[in-house]
């Protein structure tokens, strides 16, 4: 099958072409930076370009769309650029997959929809979760909900057959370094606090990046059309566990520190994945130590030769 993915010379988006490719698929890197691979086909374009998106998406059967701002901290610095990015790009993806006939559109979304979610009797929320308009929340959860929803509209409009993947927190190689791992790496190696905004309580079942790849792969499947899938972790991990991990793992003895929340910050939700696991036979494989016993000697080594030394080498 020929698949093209927008955003895949990211970190989520590169382990989703291994996972395609191996599974044998015809995979197009349609980004605006070179993949890190170069047995897949790059097609440079950007999707703030309808045009070259357009040229880009021909022949395709299949579009992944995982092009968008991810770090909540660029969407505040610049919200209007991360409604434009999140939500008029997945517009101008859905509009080169119906002009280009594309057979199913995939969009990565996130958990964090949930925090709109409303009360019910149940800690669990899983797809069929009602919105609450008037929720507190971030802008880039607004984004996620209204690129999700644009998804809707091209099925109503145009049936354009869509799946949505709303990711867990992931983690892994290749991550940027401005997620919460790779920076309590950081600090702990120059020996210095490693900060948590609010008692650290906050958790997130945190997915490994290997075990969310392999959720694009099982979604293709005819079960997942028009369909909305949660691809979260099996274990709650809080903020302060994972302090306590990278500490634990580099050897470092730097201090914890408790900062004032942030406005808007998602605080965790228990997110069913019950749905994908019946209908995609998927399910995390890699538990969170695991995880960081393969993540935090990946990040030391590329955080400065003098860290080596302080990572177990058993």
């Amino acid at each position: 099958m020929r698949i093209g993915i927008t955003g895949a010379s990211g970190f989520i988006g590169s382990h989703v072409v291994d996972a395609l490719a191996g599974a044998g698929h015809d995979v197009a890197v349609i980004d605006v930076r070179v993949p890190d691979r170069d047995d897949v086909e790059f097609r440079e374009a950007s999707v703030l370009d309808g045009a070259s998106l357009n040229a880009a998406c021909a022949g395709v059967d299949v579009l992944y769309h995982l092009a968008a701002v991810a770090d909540v901290n660029d969407v505040v610095a610049d919200p209007a650029g991360a409604i434009d990015l999140n939500v008029t790009g997945t517009l101008r993806a859905l509009e080169a997959a119906r002009l280009n006939g594309v057979k199913r559109f995939v969009l990565a979304s996130t958990v964090w929809v949930y925090s709109s979610a409303q009360p019910s009797d149940s800690d669990t929320v899983d797809e069929a979760a009602a919105m609450d308009i008037s929720a507190a929340r971030h802008v880039y959860t607004t984004s996620k909900i209204a690129a999700e929803m644009l998804c809707h509209d091209y099925w109503s409009m145009h049936k354009l057959p869509f799946t949505i993947l709303r990711y867990g927190i992931p983690y892994g190689p290749r991550m940027r370094f401005s997620l919460v791992m790779p920076v309590f790496v950081r600090k702990a190696l120059r020996g210095e606090a490693l900060t948590i905004s609010g008692d650290g309580s906050q958790h997130r079942k945190f997915i490994y990046v290997e075990d969310l790849a392999r959720g694009h792969v099982s979604a293709l499947g005819e079960v997942a059309v028009n369909q909305t899938y949660n691809l979260d972790g099996s274990e709650k991990v809080t903020i302060l566990r994972i302090a306590e991990t990278v500490l634990r793992l580099t050897r470092c003895r730097s201090e914890i520190e408790f900062i004032p929340a942030r406005a808007g910050d998602y605080a965790g939700r228990d997110v069913s994945s019950q749905k994908a696991r019946r209908q995609l036979d998927w399910r995390p494989q890699i538990d969170f130590e695991e995880g960081m016993k393969r993540t935090v000697p990946w990040l030391v080594e590329r955080l400065g030769e003098e860290a080596v030394a302080t990572v177990p080498t058993a």
